[in-house]
């Protein structure tokens, strides 16, 4: 009782945060889905955050350290590396570029209404509802673990409040209402995970015993550099240090650089956005490696630290626990579904562009795509995620930069850097293709484990567009 009377408590608290942003809303597409472009870098900042790491950070990346050990880290630092890169090199051009042409969506920044405008904008729009939908769904997979781990829930359940909570959330303010609630449940998701790394230190004795039974439970969980990669460490550390980066072909964060009241004060949001993002990495990374010595035996590692917050809290702090956790899914969540709408309703159907009304329409109408998802699959939540995360980055980061940069890209050549880089990120991650009834090849090579492939996926679509440059040099519509 006291759990849920806490998740609740803070639950409400975020519903009234969202009520208030409604009173501040203008019934225009601007304002729904980009605020005015009147957002404060606090808030930029901090929601960047919480919809950027979301259930990832409570499930896993807390998961994956439970797993991994130490080496871990590897994967916080080098995305940390690549997110700053992101903000400073492309995120304060993005912010004048997207102004300056009026796009609203990222679609429609990527299509730039030259010759053919509407084949990228089409592609790009089915790449975002599809790929960022699954993202979503994953986000709903990761609360309703949370409540079937507390309150013994199936997994339906979480799923289907989870998805009534983002459409209320997206309707009482649209992207505003989504910044502001985000804001909050950062400051909560960052206390939950303090309050927990305090006490899993003094239970497990100090940071000394847990890195002595670490080792006692197995030496390679102590290993600062894992030792089975197929290509060596370096590769394997550029590969992840690509995957933050990879936040340029995310519209979900893409479209916060958008919203910021001004380009000089990107560089402000970034660095709120880093400090805050390593703070929560490296918690969450040092909770699943304390939950590995005080839990050895968990069926699902991906809820280490909920598990671990029921061991060592009392009730009504287990509710804060999962209350950063939910809250973190759902700011997420909204904002992909949020994302997923405009290139439904701007993009897909221009003639819908500045309804306000089928906007909403437009945000039922994915909910109900991403629900299906969720309900359909039971996956890791890690797994899905970084899936979800490579194929938008691949797909969608290349044209982005060049955007940004005011590159000029033809039709034919933006299509094809999509469309190719998604391939090459695709076929990275197969282990084996199977043709029922014909074939199967087991390609063994161990590529993913290798360099994550953000990497090799962004690289051929750079490799288009130089190559189209060689070929054909563009002109500058």
């Amino acid at each position: 009782m006291s759990i849920a009377l806490s998740f609740i408590f803070f639950l409400i608290l975020f519903t009234v945060v969202g009520v208030y942003a409604a009173t501040q809303k203008q019934d225009t597409t601007t304002d729904y889905l980009l605020a005015g472009r009147k957002v404060n870098p606090w808030a930029i900042a901090l929601s960047a955050l919480s919809t950027g790491q979301s259930g990832f950070l409570f499930t896993g990346q807390a998961g994956y350290a439970y797993t991994q050990g130490l080496s871990a880290i590897w994967l916080a630092i080098g995305w940390a590396i690549g997110d700053w890169l992101a903000w400073t090199l492309v995120f304060k051009k993005l912010r004048l570029t997207s102004e300056a042409s009026d796009a609203e969506t990222v679609p429609a920044f990527l299509a730039q209404k030259q010759p053919g405008y509407r084949w990228i904008a089409v592609i790009s729009a089915l790449i975002t509802i599809f790929f960022l939908g699954t993202y979503a769904a994953a986000q709903l997979l990761a609360g309703s673990k949370a409540l079937n781990s507390l309150f013994g829930w199936n997994y339906a359940w979480g799923i289907i409040i989870g998805a009534i909570i983002v459409v209320l959330y997206c309707f009482s303010g649209g992207i505003r209402a989504s910044i502001w609630t985000d804001s909050v449940q950062t400051i909560v998701m960052i206390g939950a995970l303090l309050m927990l790394l305090v006490v899993t230190i003094s239970a497990s004795g100090g940071v000394d015993d847990i890195y002595t039974n670490l080792s006692q439970i197995d030496a390679n969980l102590v290993r600062l550099f894992p030792l089975d990669l197929p290509w060596g460490f370096l590769p394997f550390f550029i590969g992840w240090l690509v995957a933050g980066f990879g936040a340029v072909g995310q519209p979900h964060i893409v479209v916060r650089a958008m919203a910021i009241d001004s380009a000089d004060n990107m560089n402000k949001a970034r660095d709120i956005r880093t400090i805050c993002g390593i703070i929560t990495a490296f918690t969450a990374i040092f909770i699943g490696l304390a939950a590995r010595v005080l839990l050895p035996d968990l069926n699902d590692p991906e809820l280490a630290l909920l598990d671990l917050s029921q061991s060592l809290l009392p009730g009504i702090l287990v509710g804060v626990i999962l209350a950063g956790l939910f809250a973190a899914t759902i700011s997420t969540a909204d904002s992909q579904i949020l994302s997923c709408s405009a290139a439904l309703t701007q993009d897909l159907f221009p003639g819908l562009a500045k309804s306000y009304r089928y906007a909403k329409i437009g945000t039922l109408v994915v909910t109900a795509i991403v629900l299906v998802i969720a309900l359909a699959n039971n996956d890791s939540v890690f797994d899905l995620i970084v899936f979800a995360w490579s194929i938008l980055a691949s797909g969608l980061g290349v044209l982005l930069i060049l955007r940004s940069l005011e590159k000029p890209v033809s039709t034919p050549v933006a299509i094809a850097m999509m469309l190719v880089g998604i391939a090459v990120s695709m076929f990275w991650k197969l282990e084996e293709l199977l043709i029922p009834g014909l074939f199967t090849i087991n390609f063994g090579l161990g590529l993913s484990g290798a360099v994550y492939e953000v990497f090799p996926g962004m690289a051929a679509g750079f490799l288009v567009y130089l190559i189209a440059s060689i070929l054909i040099p563009p002109k500058k519509v």
